[in-house]
């Protein structure tokens, strides 16, 4: 018989299905996202297209309409004219039988002086004159009207006075789609990397919740006032930010490497990118900056007329997750490739309902929920990937003010509260835990949190330039 190890084959699929995630969410979830965008320019580009054509067809019309206006005009002057020449005609006509009948009125008059006796003699003279004899009456004749012919045209000539739209007989030419770029370790993963992935799903399910809480060492960071914020690098080094804009970063042995002045205050406004590089958020010019490791500043990522205040560069995929805020609107969370593109904006549940006030701290958990610290809202706010609303966490009885918030790799939410100056520690579905540290651990005011790599956990706190590595998983 031949015998299969069902751990070693499982353990390959899993391998082998989260390279498959991976790559969806690497590539063909962005790709197509572009692709969406792409689409949409599309669309603006077509109806930009079409209000021109629109715009052309009522200018032709306008055009044709003074045409017609000019034409009508010309022919309503030449009716005026032909009417005046009839009347003038006919008048003159009526002014002649006016002037006839008058001196048939005359001759009336004059015959009837001759009727007297006494003026017999006149009489006799009169009847021999030719100037009381009765002319004729004058001959008129009938004006000859005008006749309107109708003009011959149809709809088609029309529209042929307008112009014609047609459409190219030409093929459309298909979308680019930017290839994949693969290797065979990557789709096949190599015997080294299958005992990584197994080594890291036996440490997921050999981890636990420590008993107890226990301080592994200190470290005190030059040049700041406090600790609102830490980002964890690579090769030992961490960055720390105050409440005044102060951006330091440290190596282990706490030597300041770098110092930086930022616009940003109590928020966890920056964050180590998958290539290593730091990015952070600038509120006051509204655009996201990244550090290179040879200390080189450079824009990565412009908001617009959005305000960005957190960031936190995902570990499953290497997206940036950005909460923003802008006056007049809700805020939100918007979600960027590693390349800077935007593919995601969270806003509202689906009711309707704005998510966020002021989306202050921000992380993603190893199950793709995002996780929001909103301390204007008094809450920890989570969606799924798909920005789903989960559940919001509005702390115990004793009030609840989130600041610092991450997660470990048991799927738990860490996040700092200001009221109680204690760390909460919930399950991946909003479930409280345990106050994981207190004053009893010697916490007085933490602010920002985070987890190492080796599952450790760095809390920094208000009023110190103290930052602490505890351990509490075994």
């Amino acid at each position: 018989h031949l015998f299969t190890n069902l751990e070693i084959v499982f353990d390959e699929k899993v391998s082998i299905y989260n390279e498959e995630i991976a790559n969806i969410r690497s590539y063909f979830e962005p790709t197509s996202q572009n692709l969406k965008k792409e689409i949409a320019g599309d669309v603006t580009e077509i109806k930009k297209i079409m209000a021109g054509i629109r715009t052309s067809i009522k200018a032709e019309a306008e055009s044709v309409k003074k045409l017609v206006d000019a034409v009508t005009l010309d022919k309503m002057e030449q009716v005026d004219k032909i009417e005046q020449s009839l009347l003038q005609t006919l008048n003159g006509q009526n002014q002649e039988i006016d002037d006839y009948i008058n001196s048939l009125n005359g001759l009336i008059k004059t015959y009837y002086g001759y009727l007297s006796p006494s003026n017999i003699e006149q009489l006799t003279f009169a009847l021999k004159s030719e100037s009381l004899i009765i002319r004729p009456i004058p001959q008129t004749s009938k004006p000859v009207p005008p006749v309107f012919t109708a003009g011959q045209y149809s709809k088609e000539d029309v529209a042929k006075l307008l112009g014609r739209i047609t459409v190219p007989n030409t093929k459309p030419e298909n979308r680019k789609i930017k290839p994949m770029e693969t290797n065979s370790t990557q789709m096949k993963p190599t015997g080294k990397q299958r005992k990584q992935d197994r080594e890291k799903s036996d440490v997921k399910q050999t981890l636990s919740l420590s008993s107890s809480v226990t301080k592994v060492r200190e470290y005190t960071v030059p040049n700041v006032d406090d600790v609102f914020h830490i980002s964890l690098g690579k090769s030992g080094r961490l960055w720390v930010s105050d409440s005044i804009g102060n951006l330091v970063q440290i190596d282990l042995q706490g030597n300041q490497l770098q110092n930086t002045q930022t616009s940003g205050r109590m928020e966890g406004y920056h964050t180590v990118t998958q290539d290593g590089d730091l990015i952070y958020t600038d509120r006051k010019n509204k655009v996201i900056n990244r550090i290179t490791p040879d200390n080189t500043i450079t824009e990565f990522i412009k908001t617009g007329e959005w305000e960005p205040i957190s960031i936190h560069s995902s570990h499953i995929n290497g997206d940036i997750l950005v909460g923003m805020r802008k006056d007049g609107e809700p805020s939100k969370v918007t979600r960027y490739n590693k390349t800077g593109t935007e593919i995601q904006n969270i806003q509202s549940d689906n009711k309707g309902q704005a998510l966020y006030i002021d989306p202050r701290y921000i992380t993603e958990n190893i199950n793709g929920d995002v996780c929001v610290s909103d301390s204007n809202k008094l809450a920890v706010v989570v969606v799924d990937k798909s920005g789903q609303h989960r559940f919001s966490y509005i702390g115990q009885r004793s009030g609840f003010n989130p600041y610092g918030i991450c997660t470990d790799v048991l799927v738990h939410i860490l996040v700092c509260d200001d009221i109680s100056d204690t760390v909460h520690l919930l399950d991946q579905d909003g479930q409280f835990l345990c106050l994981l540290l207190t004053k009893q651990q010697g916490v007085k005011y933490p602010c920002s949190v985070c987890v190492d790599d080796e599952n450790n956990l760095w809390v920094g706190q208000w009023n110190t330039n103290t930052v602490t590595v505890y351990k509490f998983l075994q």
